[in-house]
């Protein structure tokens, strides 16, 4: 596919990013800062199920210059087990309600419509989907409000997702299907402005996929929507490093950065302190470089 202009904003509910500054440069991508609620995360092992403890942990990401906090209330883990909707909002609603006024734009990581309603009408700015808005009842929800929406890829269903991934060409593939996603939204009257896209690390792939799609993740970027690059703390990095998921932060940090020096407007981390800066340094050396 052609190559479109590269997006110089995001209209995220309540907040509008900018991508460029005033001469037309692009500014470092947006920090999405991941807060899971779950007690069975793959990354955290449930520290921050409490809402006190998810609470402080916000704090810690707003002080250390977080863009957007990813709130989520389901582990998505490959195997993971589905629950239902009405235990995921009991997990996400507390925290929504504290965080709401906070500063920064809230995100919710969330595949149901029900739980999607709930926390768009409490004031979040942005639904994050690993269905990409497939699942019953979704598109109608964010068709009747004016969040930003996150869209990515994923073969099969977290419990299935990583038995034998099976790709013909992993960047064709996962490349046509978000723009399939995209034009079924634009088609109900969801702006474009609104939609951001994800090719799914993890979600579906095997590690040579994985890092096809690192190595190439420009191809992504060719569609002229944002894209967010979410690899902090996966299973690709502990293969790569033979390190446990609490010991992958320099990998981690290494494909943020790599992501986006390929176009990448949004990293979705789960150390929002280190991320920033390393992305301040990259900034900083690619305005000298130009």
């Amino acid at each position: 596919m052609a190559s479109k202009p590269s997006p110089t904003a995001w209209r995220c509910g309540r907040f509008l990013f900018e991508f460029t500054d005033q001469v037309g440069q692009v500014v470092r991508p947006l920090v999405m800062g991941i807060l899971n609620t779950t007690p069975d995360s793959f990354s955290d092992g449930g520290k921050y199920a409490s809402r006190d403890a998810a609470l402080h942990h916000a704090e810690e990401m707003i002080a250390n210059g977080v863009d957007i906090i990813d709130i989520g209330g389901e582990s998505t883990r490959p195997g993971a087990t589905p629950i239902s909707a009405s235990e995921e909002i009991d997990r996400v609603l507390p925290v929504i309600e504290t965080l709401v006024d906070c500063g920064v734009a809230l995100s919710i990581d969330t595949y149901k419509a029900e739980t999607m309603k709930v926390a768009l009408d409490m004031g979040v700015d942005c639904v994050n989907d690993i269905w990409a808005l497939r699942q019953k009842n979704t598109l109608p929800i964010i068709k009747k409000s004016n969040c930003g929406v996150v869209l990515m890829h994923m073969q099969g269903d977290p419990k299935t997702m990583q038995i034998k991934p099976d790709y013909h060409d992993v960047l064709t593939e996962v490349d046509v299907f978000l723009q399939d996603r995209c034009i079924a939204l634009e088609s109900v009257g969801i702006t474009r402005e609104r939609i951001a896209i994800d090719p799914g690390f993890g979600f579906g792939k095997s590690l040579e996929n994985n890092l096809m799609m690192l190595a190439h993740f420009h191809r992504f970027v060719e569609s002229g929507y944002p894209v967010l690059a979410g690899i902090s703390r996966k299973s690709m990095i502990g293969k790569i490093t033979g390190r446990e998921s609490h010991e992958r932060l320099a990998g981690s940090i290494a494909a943020a950065v790599m992501a986006a020096e390929q176009g990448a407007l949004l990293i979705r981390t789960h150390d929002v302190s280190e991320t920033s800066d390393a992305l301040k340094v990259w900034q900083a050396t690619k305005a000298l470089a130009l």
